[in-house]
């Protein structure tokens, strides 16, 4: 069988060649686009936490993106320690637990407005009316981006992620969209500065950072565009997702649906469980520092490789019963949201706001089908979930 992360048979359901290589190929070479890939979950996981191996600094995505865009606008995601752990230092006040808990009565509020129409209409689109605006005005609320743009912010990051079939080179319209992104941040910096307003962009504009000889210096312009993409792109695409997928599986398994209508307080774990059964990140790639060893193969330092997340957490050894949605499972180690020093930072936001999410959904939404031959999927790199699931009251 062959791994094809840009396969749109392999975006709709990418389990079956999942199961395949656990079993056969727990180190899987595809010499035509140049990768290995691990899919086991104690394989995977102890992937993400050495870093000192496996480095995110050539990206964590199969394309190959242009060096110097990624240095003039650096991104964590894209960096290794210590200038990862510096930048990270900086940013991780934005999430502390209190201010991240204070933005839940905000994130009740935007969802019950964006759901008011809805249940006025008896359903609508799940991803395109209410988990895709949601997060987006949730983060840009966050970051201080105006209202009047954020639907378009919001398009062209989407755009940019969009990939045509069994390739990975950039599609011209997603290169277009992720310029008009850059140019976007570069001209609200701008905006800003001359008037300001409490978002976090301008609170990074006097922070100021540790370098390499122990002096501080404030963040450069291209460094805050870096970490506005980074955040946006992140904070929306991953609850986005994970809503998504939650809508299409409590539709198709209405008792533990009963069972959260029953008991809320059941909606975290829940989540989590979607996390683990649809992952919305299926893989990160890191590039090989030295020669590693595999289940008998070298892996050369410098070639890249595949950390299936999606194919990990469905591995049998890790999971009873791996293939069936539990919200009762116990989850000791999640891989949704990463592991190790890349560990996402947006992670408590995201569980947050799909718990609200979910929360206001089944207040309104007791009983609700999804037209599944309807349903659109997204045709990204490592991300996989839905761009249109329509869904009535039932």
């Amino acid at each position: 069988m062959e791994l094809n992360p840009f396969s749109y048979e392999f975006h709709a359901d990418p389990h079956p060649i999942y199961r395949w290589l656990r079993a056969h190929a727990p180190l899987y070479r595809n010499r035509e686009m140049d990768f290995w890939a691990l899919s086991r979950f104690r394989d995977v996981l102890g992937a993400l936490v050495d870093w000192q191996t496996y480095s995110s600094a050539e990206t964590i995505v199969l394309e190959r993106l242009d060096p110097k865009l990624l240095e003039a606008t650096p991104m964590m995601i894209f960096l290794d320690p210590p200038r990862h752990d510096r930048l990270r230092k900086l940013v991780v006040r934005a999430f502390t637990p209190r201010r991240v808990a204070s933005l839940e009565p905000f994130i009740r509020e935007t969802a019950s407005r964006l759901l008011e129409p809805l249940a006025a209409q008896g359903g609508g689109d799940f991803v395109r009316d209410f988990s895709g605006p949601l997060p987006m005005e949730v983060i840009s609320t966050l970051l201080g981006v105006p209202d009047a743009d954020r639907q378009q912010l919001r398009e062209w990051m989407d755009l940019s992620l969009d990939r045509d079939p069994d390739s990975p080179a950039l599609p011209s319209r997603a290169i277009e969209a992720m310029m008009h992104v850059m140019r976007y941040w570069f001209g609200l910096l701008e905006t800003l500065r001359r008037r300001p307003n409490d978002g976090l962009i301008c609170a990074l504009f006097d922070a100021e950072i540790e370098a390499d000889d122990g002096t501080t210096t404030r963040l450069s312009d291209g460094e805050i565009v870096g970490f506005c993409s980074m955040i946006a792109a992140a904070g929306n695409e991953t609850t986005t997702k994970l809503l998504g997928n939650a809508a299409v599986l409590f539709a198709r398994h209405r008792d533990p649906y009963a069972a959260l209508l029953e008991e809320p307080a059941r909606i975290p774990d829940a989540l989590e469980e979607v996390l683990r059964y649809s992952s919305p990140a299926q893989y990160a790639v890191r590039t090989l520092t030295r020669d590693v060893e595999w289940h008998g193969q070298t892996v050369p330092k410098g070639d890249r490789i595949l950390l299936l997340i999606g194919a990990a957490n469905r591995d049998e050894e890790e999971f009873p019963d791996a293939e069936r949605f539990d919200i009762g499972r116990t989850i000791p180690t999640p891989l949704g949201f990463g592991q190790g020093v890349h560990f996402c930072l947006g992670a408590s936001l995201a569980r947050l706001e799909s718990r609200v999410a979910l929360e206001e959904f089944a207040r309104r939404f007791p009983g609700y089908a999804v037209d599944e031959a309807r349903c659109e999927r997204v045709h990204m790199s490592n991300v996989h979930g839905f761009a249109s699931v329509p869904f009535t009251r039932a």
